[in-house]
């Protein structure tokens, strides 16, 4: 449990790990709730107010009743954030979830809370994966459309196989085989100078620091292909990084039983990104 941790919730910030729900709440037995995460490092907070959105469009695809816009939401996240010192390491989870309901949640029961606790950043390289024999879901057998809390014991278990291995995280594909994204992350490859990464096809979330990435890349003259990805594609690979909320851009150093090197366009994505969260580039 966090040291450091805030939690507004009915109007007012509670300290540490408050007792939000109990045995008969909804979402503590059937799993009625999603979540986002954002960041705060270094006196900045990209891309905030776009993780604040996806959580009440996240709360709406799970069926549940959010009662509070992107808008309210990204102003109580600035608020706790000048709660902790301007050069702490945040992360930021404003969650929606349903108080009742039998199976189905109860869209008028929809609870709110944002926890913003201290975290610090993972270091930039040096992580190793292994390809997972955990599958994501196809759309019409899961809420992959959502950040639902659902969905992320399928995840846990591909880490912890990847742990047993001897590995830091987990290589996921979709029901058909082709590549998906890592466990906690999208995963991208570098191959003769071009970012390859899989395209969107509802088993995986679109995250947005990928999206951000894609598109900081494409504007300085990178290209970057949407595609189909195989696990031989990932394992010939020339570099393998990620992009993801928590660590933002990261490099991958061992695939399988395959050493790399950190890239020149992993260094490239994670050098823009930063620029991107600190006002350098638009």
């Amino acid at each position: 449990m966090p040291d450091k941790a805030q939690t507004y919730f009915q109007g007012r910030w509670l300290e540490g790990n408050p007792a939000l729900m109990g045995p008969l709440t909804n979402a503590m037995w059937l799993s009625s709730i999603v979540f986002d995460g954002a960041r705060a490092f270094e006196g900045a907070a990209p891309d905030l107010d776009l993780h604040c959105e996806r959580v009440v469009r996240s709360a709406r695809a799970l069926g549940l009743g959010p009662s509070l816009t992107g808008g309210e939401i990204l102003a109580l996240a600035r608020e706790g954030i000048a709660r902790f010192p301007k050069d702490a390491e945040l992360y930021i989870r404003p969650m929606f979830w349903a108080d009742e309901g039998w199976v189905a949640p109860d869209p008028d029961s929809t609870q709110f809370a944002l926890t913003i606790h201290e975290s610090p950043m993972p270091k930039e390289s040096g992580y190793s994966a292994c390809i997972s024999t955990r599958r994501r879901p196809a759309p019409d057998t899961a809420p992959t459309s959502a950040k639902a809390s659902c969905l992320y014991p399928q995840s846990g278990l591909a880490l912890t196989e990847a742990r047993q291995r001897g590995f830091d995280n987990a290589v996921m594909l979709d029901p058909l085989g082709n590549v998906a994204e890592f466990a906690t992350s999208n995963i991208m490859i570098g191959k003769d100078g071009v970012v390859r990464t899989p395209a969107p096809n509802g088993t995986f979330l679109d995250g947005i620091t990928r999206q951000r990435v894609i598109a900081l890349l494409r504007a300085d003259g990178v290209e970057v292909v949407e595609g189909r990805l195989t696990p031989e594609d990932v394992l010939n690979s020339d570099e393998v990084f990620s992009t993801g909320n928590f660590g933002k851009v990261l490099a991958f150093t061992r695939i399988e039983n395959r050493d790399l090197q950190p890239g020149p366009l992993f260094a490239r994505a994670r050098r823009l990104y930063w620029d991107f969260a600190h006002g350098r580039i638009a």
